[in-house]
């Protein structure tokens, strides 16, 4: 009857926004936050909107509403539903009735348990064009003698040339969840601008809710629309499905109906611990601002839980609550049209679709990523050995060994990692994404082809160091310092006149990272600062994560020091990363892929300059042509995955072997970086 009104679409439930609490009544009289579609059933009733309806059909959540109607046929009464949590139920029946709040706590109605009558308390008191939500007797009182348009979408040219033939109007939209073709707020605002336009035009917004039943929520339509008109006559809009939106309304529909690679977007990885999911989710991070069309955020591991969900502990309940928080706060970011990644184990299907619904409530794309890797092959991973901690009870509910993990049977892609490098497999979520029409990330970075003004401005002391190799450099070459080899952090800074010195002329600053900074960071800085050489226009520092204060460098790297003539190790003492330290950093070179997300996550501005040291590496190709700043800018611009791979293995506490293999690799790269940083024939590793 009013064509578009009956393409109602599901919202999905939200119950999980808000938490149930009980007050302290005798008998405890609980609180419980109904879904939004609940919330605009309350609204109407309790405005008498729905008579002859006039209570909720109150039953325990999980038995859904919708089995009540496949038995009842298309009854606009049975889709007035409560649902209650188990518990919430059992005390509502024990105190005889429920208090419901809206997602601030403010109490709304009280509804009786099991008879589901409505005792309103207050009205909503919050929500974009309030204003307009008139009850059926305050419609009438205003607007009496005129017809009434029920409307769901933007109107078309047609049909508002239909409607100004209709004399004096009242233009309706149903804004309740899922009803409307936009936004609730969105369909609000282009049927006031359409209003504007007519000669003698009202508008009256009605909650009236979706309940996926297209033919009974038709009728239940129908039983308001005559409320609301009692004996004036309501007129359908002719359906136009190809028309024209009215001039008026054009931008809003544009506004509210983004192109899908305009849209805010939620990338969702799920898999076993070990299965790789959070390596590809931060290489797709990468990506996409190495392409540099988009912001993006990231909601990952431990930051999460350090400043979202501090206080949880990993019981299932609590490991639910966080993948909650996380979809809650992803979804707010896609409705503002902003980029999420994040990448939870979510084991269970009813926390993912939670988030799902979450997210197109909001307006926002759901991706989901499978990140498939069999458990075989992530126990063969475990390099913590939590696989075998929980094989051994030491660890409860631990997921694919004492709890299961649901597979998802609606994901967008489905990698599996076994066997594969991560560029290989991050093109599988590159080429779906491009699929989908969200995201094209098989375009260059739109910095590019920008030239750095160092290109041009290289000075003749620059020119010098690109004619030295660093493979000609021997051990009579290199000056060592009075103190060892390594000054001082506050004689390290640049004096204040450094300040006015022209970036291309001044020294390069290079920050090598590792955890303590005992091992892998200290090897790299002596190393790296007798490679160079004296003449070099570069200083070396290096700090950890969690560094030790004031420690000696490693005894077991210390002896790699000796066959490779470098010296310089005696004054070392480790230190903490701090902010300072990168900031004085023109690039920082970390040990492995954790400590540069550890960097990353409490900085991510720094995104251009933190690498990995076998990612800095592997990036250098392609520009032979370029050193020093010049070659900073333009590998932060484009750069290879910070893979897992490239890490250099730690030696703490794994004897002279483990050094010895650290040290080589550490070389081998630092020769390879320092070649192309100062100038040389080749950026090969010797």
């Amino acid at each position: 009857m009013w064509g578009r009104y009956r393409r109602a679409r599901h919202r999905g439930k939200h119950d999980y926004l808000c938490q149930d609490t009980w007050v302290s009544d005798t008998p405890a009289v609980p609180q419980h936050c109904p879904t939004p579609r609940e919330l605009d059933d309350l609204e109407l009733l309790s405005t008498g909107a729905l008579a002859p309806i006039t209570r909720f059909n109150v039953m325990v959540e999980q038995r859904a509403p919708a089995s009540v109607v496949e038995t009842a046929g298309p009854d606009s009464e049975a889709l007035i539903s409560l649902s209650l949590p188990e518990e919430v139920f059992a005390s509502a029946e024990q105190a005889g009735a429920v208090e419901l709040v809206d997602p601030e706590g403010l109490p709304l109605a009280r509804v009786t348990v099991p008879g589901g009558e409505v005792q309103p308390l207050t009205h909503a008191q919050y929500g974009p064009f309030r204003d307009l939500y008139l009850t059926p007797a305050e419609a009438r009182a205003q607007y009496a003698g005129r017809t009434w348009v029920p409307v769901t979408d933007a109107l078309t040219v047609a049909q508002v040339e239909q409607v100004r033939t209709l004399g004096p109007v009242v233009l309706v939209p149903l804004v309740g969840t899922g009803t409307p073709e936009l936004s609730p707020v969105a369909l609000t605002r282009a049927t006031r601008l359409v209003a504007e336009t007519l000669t003698d035009a009202a508008v009256v917004a009605v909650p009236l809710a979706s309940h996926d039943d297209p033919e009974a929520d038709h009728a239940l339509g129908i039983q308001v629309l005559a409320t609301y008109a009692g004996d004036d006559p309501v007129v359908a809009l002719a359906d136009d499905p190809d028309g024209d939106y009215a001039p008026e309304v054009v931008d809003v529909v544009a506004a509210d109906r983004p192109a899908p690679d305009e849209r805010g977007l939620v990338l969702f990885f799920t898999g076993l611990s070990g299965s790789g999911k959070s390596t590809l989710a931060r290489a797709l991070v990468d990506k996409i601002l190495e392409q540099g069309s988009r912001t993006i955020t990231s909601l990952d591991g431990d930051v999460v839980r350090r400043n979202l969900s501090a206080g949880l502990t990993f019981s299932k309940a609590d490991r639910e609550t966080n993948i909650r928080r996380i979809g809650w706060v992803a979804a707010e970011i896609s409705r503002h049209g902003g980029l999420v990644v994040v990448s939870p184990i979510a084991p269970f299907d009813e926390t993912r679709q939670q988030v799902r619904a979450m997210v197109d409530e909001a307006g926002g794309a759901f991706f989901l990523v499978h990140v498939a890797t069999p458990l075989e092959e992530c126990e063969r991973r475990d390099r913590k050995g939590l696989y075998a901690k929980a094989r051994r009870g030491e660890i409860p509910e631990f997921t694919g060994i004492s709890s299961p993990y649901e597979v998802p049977t609606d994901a967008d892609v489905v990698v599996d990692t076994t066997g594969r490098t991560i560029p290989d497999a991050l093109e599988d979520v590159i080429r779906a994404l491009k699929q989908s029409g969200y995201l094209d990330l098989t375009s260059g970075p739109a910095v590019e082809q920008r030239a750095p003004a160092s290109v041009v401005e290289t000075p003749d002391a620059a020119d010098e160091l690109q004619r030295r190799t660093l493979d000609s450099i021997t051990s009579s070459e290199v000056r060592v310092d009075a103190d060892g080899g390594r000054t001082p952090a506050v004689e390290q800074r640049a004096p204040a006149s450094v300040v006015e010195t022209p970036a291309s002329e001044s020294p390069l600053h290079v920050l090598f990272v590792c955890t303590a900074n005992i091992c892998r960071s200290p090897f790299m800085e002596v190393t790296a600062r007798h490679l160079a050489g004296p003449d070099a226009e570069i200083e070396f520092r290096s700090a950890g994560t969690h560094g030790w204060t004031d420690h000696p460098m490693n005894p077991d790297m210390v002896v790699t020091l000796g066959p490779r003539g470098i010296t310089g190790h005696e004054e070392f003492r480790s230190r903490p990363l701090t902010k300072a330290e990168l900031d004085w950093a023109d690039v920082v070179l970390t040990a492995e892929a954790d400590h540069r997300q550890f960097i990353l996550d409490d900085h991510p501005a720094l995104f251009r300059k933190v690498f990995t040291l076998g990612q800095f590496v592997e990036s250098l190709g392609g520009h032979d042509d370029l050193h020093g700043r010049a070659l900073l800018e333009a590998v932060g611009a484009q750069r290879s995955a910070a893979s897992p791979d490239l890490d250099v293995a730690d030696p703490y506490r794994r004897g002279a072997e483990a050094s010895e293999a650290a040290a080589a690799h550490i070389e081998q790269l630092l020769r390879a970086a320092l070649a192309a940083l100062i100038g040389t024939e080749s950026k090969d590793p010797a």
